[in-house]
């Protein structure tokens, strides 16, 4: 375990803490990457929650990278924080730095992503299986059974991308959508237009396109207008931008998350810890569907 006292003073003075600030109330949040709107959201929430209650709170991004994850909670885990709010870079590999936490007796919870193993002490996120199938129900009443669609699915190992594939793939079979290829473009948008752009070269005959994340689905969508073709998107988060794009026209609809009541409820249910309440081991944050 490497630990080198630069590194946390220099974290501290970036992170504007004192270290007094440390010795109560004070909370932090793992973020898998703050290179994404919804995480970013999701942060904001969560500062200002933290605000409100007047607690602490140390906010670290891993930047998708799991060994910079258990990096950053090997350095929390010796700075007195009181609890540990984790969004996971990957759903097994985070249950590393989750017992490593169990073994502090320090209370850690996830957000949006759930962990493989390890005792947290309660999730919140939203039923991604159900918005999964809420999308395949959505594509399914706009073009009915035999619909050809492409799934652009999220980070591989992440629990939101196999729940919200699971789903999706439930209401496929169930109202014969026909998927024509399913491939992983990592919740980015980049990747999202790249990936397009390839399937497209094969499946030109698309009609639908279901994409695990806004990010994806708006890489899609530039993908789908380069190449002069139409195609029902759907996108999943209801961020900002997918929000407009929905608005404009370019994407039919998104399945809306709320990120930023994901941290709210985080740092309530961290603090609600602490004053030794019981917590529900899962917390629920509801989903809708966002159409023009």
């Amino acid at each position: 375990m490497k630990k080198t006292t630069g590194l946390i003073t220099a974290l501290i003075v970036v992170l504007g803490i004192s270290a007094p600030a440390l010795a109560k109330d004070t909370l932090a949040l793992v973020v898998s990457t703050l290179n994404n709107p919804f995480f970013v959201t999701m942060k904001d929430g969560a500062e200002k929650k933290a605000a409100e209650l007047g607690v602490s709170l140390i906010v670290l991004d891993s930047q998708n990278d799991p060994s910079k994850e258990l990096a950053n909670v090997e350095d929390l885990s010796v700075r007195g924080v009181k609890a540990i709010l984790i969004n996971p870079t990957d759903s097994d590999a985070v249950s590393n730095a989750i017992r490593m936490i169990n073994r502090t007796k320090i209370p850690v919870l996830t957000l949006d992503r759930g962990a493989s193993r390890g005792k947290v002490a309660s999730h919140i996120a939203s039923d991604n299986v159900e918005g999964g199938a809420m999308a395949g129900d959505f594509i399914a009443a706009k073009l009915g059974k035999g619909a050809k669609v492409i799934q652009l699915e999220g980070l591989a190992g992440t629990s939101a991308a196999r729940d919200r594939g699971k789903g999706f793939l439930k209401s496929a079979k169930a109202n014969g959508l026909t998927i024509i290829a399913s491939q992983p473009a990592d919740f980015d948008r980049t990747k999202g237009l790249n990936v397009m752009e390839n399937l497209l070269a094969a499946h030109g005959d698309v009609q639908a396109v279901f994409a695990q994340n806004d990010e994806m689905a708006l890489g899609a969508i530039r993908a789908l207008q380069a190449a002069n073709k139409k195609a029902l998107v759907v996108g999943f988060d209801g961020t900002d931008d997918g929000i407009k794009a929905v608005q404009r026209g370019d994407m039919a609809a998104t399945i809306a998350q709320q990120p930023a009541l994901i941290g709210t409820l985080g740092v309530e249910t961290a603090v609600g810890v602490l004053k030794g309440n019981a917590v529900d081991p899962y917390i629920p944050v509801p989903l809708k569907v966002i159409t023009e």
